[in-house]
């Protein structure tokens, strides 16, 4: 009976090993085919935006919808909390820090109203940004995978994307680092302190901004194309003469946003100028 019973827990635990095993393999091939992705759009009614000039031509209104919401009372007062490590972020990136606030903005209120029971349990009685551990990462969102291109980018003077010398040692991991995967996954996913998904993000765009500057279609300050591009990734980044805006869909305040669209209007909004500005 014993034997009968020992036999019966070893299969259970089997069984529950294979499931989790399936469910890693699952999740690997629908990062790796793209089944994580959200629904996107081009955002027709600003796909004017295709110089610097253009990119501001938004008004200055305060009273858009995702304004009025208590998800952007949160992320208001988080910002705010994060300042110092923001700003120290954008200066190390080079990138304004308004510019990467707008993609942080976005990407969190995708969050806060996709991820209900988590807004409702955690994010909003503690006035807290949604940090990401699975897919994507830490409170910009970014994949593991583009996290990799952005450090390999700064080793490589012969990339389209390659910023500059200044930037070459930003994302070093200590001599002593023996995993680097797990290193990585920390920094980025750390609750305390979002310096390092900043600092990320803001080297994202100082690449893109440097591949389209050498292909010979600067967007540099054109911010609802430069955050189409952050959320659609680098594999999307083609440089043209027409870049237009879009990027997921997102739906705050009973209205649908696109990406670049939605970091934009934070951009030209009048929120947080004081201690993010234009």
């Amino acid at each position: 009976m014993e034997k009968k019973h020992l036999k019966i827990g070893l299969n259970i635990v089997i069984y529950i090993f294979a499931a989790i095993g399936i469910f890693l393999v699952a999740g690997y091939f629908a990062v790796k085919f793209g089944l994580t992705n959200e629904k996107g759009v081009v955002d027709l009614q600003r796909e004017s935006f295709l110089g610097p000039a253009a990119s501001q031509a938004v008004s200055n209104d305060s009273n858009l919808p995702w304004q009025q919401t208590e998800e952007w009372g949160v992320i208001a007062a988080a910002l705010t909390k994060d300042q110092t490590a923001l700003t120290t972020a954008a200066s190390a990136s080079g990138v304004p820090a308004r510019l990467i606030a707008a993609n942080l903005v976005a990407e969190q209120l995708r969050l806060f109203f996709t991820e209900r029971e988590l807004y409702k349990q955690f994010f909003l009685p503690l006035k807290i940004l949604g940090s990401q551990t699975q897919f994507s990462w830490g409170v910009m969102g970014m994949k593991e995978a583009t996290a990799i291109q952005v450090e390999n980018n700064l080793k490589d003077p012969t990339s389209p994307y390659y910023p500059g010398d200044q930037y070459a040692h930003l994302l070093d991991f200590p001599a002593t680092t023996t995993d680097i995967t797990t290193a990585r996954f920390t920094r980025m996913t750390d609750q305390h302190n979002h310096y390092w998904s900043y600092v990320y993000a803001g080297l994202y765009i100082k690449e893109i901004e440097a591949q389209w500057r050498n292909a010979g279609f600067p967007i540099d300050s054109n911010i609802a194309v430069l955050s189409t591009l952050y959320n659609i990734g680098f594999q999307h980044s083609m440089p043209n003469a027409s870049p237009q805006v879009g990027g997921a869909e997102i739906t705050a305040g009973n209205q649908t946003f696109s990406f670049g669209g939605l970091a934009l209007d934070f951009y030209n909004s009048n929120q947080l100028t004081d201690i993010f500005p234009k």
